[in-house]
């Protein structure tokens, strides 16, 4: 298992696939959903939207710089529906990458799971891949 100061520098790879069983938010119709992905939430990057679904499939790739001895080691997610005038959350989760990080050619094929308040349903979940190639 990883240590928190053993990272090494590199850059990782997160492909959002697809969502299911997005909660509804829109009191008629139908989802837009899109997800903001993270490491540090001062860089998000985002999804494109897709309208009218409440199971998207964007397979979109992103790539974050890892910095040698890096504490970041959970990859956030959180999943919007846009609106005309601004975008209600649907749910976010995470999940940890720290397996990939010494592993050269490991991927991460997960579903992170968008829990609702205390854990008790869930809103969603969203299918990820997660790889790392180091410097």
């Amino acid at each position: 298992m990883l240590s928190s100061h053993s990272a090494p520098k590199g850059t990782l790879t997160v492909r959002v696939l697809e969502a299911d069983n997005l909660k509804k938010e829109d009191t008629f119709g139908t989802n837009d959903a899109y997800v903001e992905v993270w490491l540090d939430k001062e860089y998000k990057q985002r999804t494109e939207t897709l309208k009218d679904t409440e199971n998207p499939n964007w397979d979109q790739t992103f790539t974050f710089p890892i910095e040698e001895g890096s504490k970041h080691h959970e990859l956030y997610l959180k999943v919007l529906d846009k609106d005309v005038t601004d975008s209600e959350k649907i749910g976010e989760g995470k999940t940890d990458f720290s397996s990939v990080l010494n592993e050269q050619g490991q991927e991460i094929d997960t579903w992170v799971k968008l829990p609702a308040h205390l854990h008790l349903s869930s809103h969603g979940q969203v299918h990820v891949k997660i790889s790392f190639q180091p410097e």
